[in-house]
């Protein structure tokens, strides 16, 4: 049996504080990428009244073997009711900040970017003080659905490229790594105003240099800001874990990812793509990015 080392170890939660997220994504029938995916930082995260909302799942069309979300069912119609059901939510937990992601929805001509598109509507309806970031998948390269998501404004377009193109394979099979690099560099041309946003896992055999050749890639398509955590196996069905990567590494590699120019590098062993992604307001503020009026 694999032994976490201690700085794995995550504090209990305020259970009463979680049950309250809890009751109100239950009494939405919305779904989260906390509970769905197994997230360490649930405890966390409800304890703050945030959450990254699961749209158009929880069944997902494709079988990454890093990943917890179910694949064996088979996805669902999009529910028309559920951009109206989620923009409840944010007004109801008071987001000053929401994250909003999807299962692989490969049996869609448009990947769910239209159902992306209403979500964003209809918290900008509700809520129009609440920054939005979305984080979508590849959209299996069809370029026109993400320039209909990025026609929608959101603040910002996170796409993550999950590991190093060594280990694509195995890891995320059905993924392609030059495509999640273009999809981050045709958001930059096309919404320069929009900030963008990748991650990466690590723990799965990546050397030092691989993992700083992937974020000079990132940086040379202009993402913005980078998320690196330690990957963490679900189940024993799942890939394993390589290595335990020590959390001066993990300093490593913001320091460097610093100064090739990221605007903000979050790197921890628990960091996960919507860890503590609030703070991408102050960052807002630092670097502030105007976008073209709401035709």
């Amino acid at each position: 049996m694999v032994v976490k080392p201690e700085w794995l170890r995550v504090k209990a939660p305020q259970w009463q504080r979680v049950g309250n997220v809890k009751d109100i994504l239950r009494d939405l029938a919305l779904n989260t990428v906390c509970e769905e995916a197994s997230c360490p930082n649930i405890g966390e995260c409800f304890n703050a009244g945030t959450a990254t909302f699961l749209i158009m799942g929880p069944a997902c069309t494709r079988a990454c073997p890093y990943c917890d979300i179910d694949f064996e069912k088979k996805p669902k119609p999009l529910d028309p009711t559920e951009p109206t059901r989620l923009a409840e939510a944010v007004g109801r937990l008071k987001l000053q900040h929401v994250v909003i992601t999807s299962v692989n929805r490969d049996d869609l001509p448009d990947g769910g970017a239209s159902q992306f598109v209403h979500c964003i509507e209809a918290i900008r309806a509700i809520s129009p003080q609440t920054t939005i970031e979305v984080l979508i998948p590849d959209l299996c390269g069809n370029w026109d659905a993400l320039a209909t998501i990025l026609q929608a404004k959101p603040e910002v377009l996170n796409h993550n490229t999950e590991t190093i193109p060594r280990l694509y394979r195995r890891v995320r099979p059905q993924g392609d790594y030059p495509r999640s690099l273009e999809l981050l560099q045709r958001t930059h041309e096309l919404a320069p105003w929009i900030y963008t946003k990748s991650g990466i896992m690590v723990g799965l055999g990546e050397t030092d240099a691989e993992v700083r050749q992937v974020m000079q890639d990132m940086r040379a398509v202009n993402c913005d800001i980078l998320t690196i955590g330690q990957y963490l196996q679900p189940t024993q069905k799942h890939l394993g874990v390589t290595d335990f990567i020590t959390p001066e590494q993990f300093d490593t590699w913001r320091e460097f990812g610093e100064s090739i120019g990221f605007l903000q590098v979050v790197s921890s062993p628990l960091t996960r793509s919507s860890y503590h992604a609030g703070e991408v307001r102050s960052l807002m503020q630092r670097y502030p990015r105007k976008a073209p009026m709401l035709g």
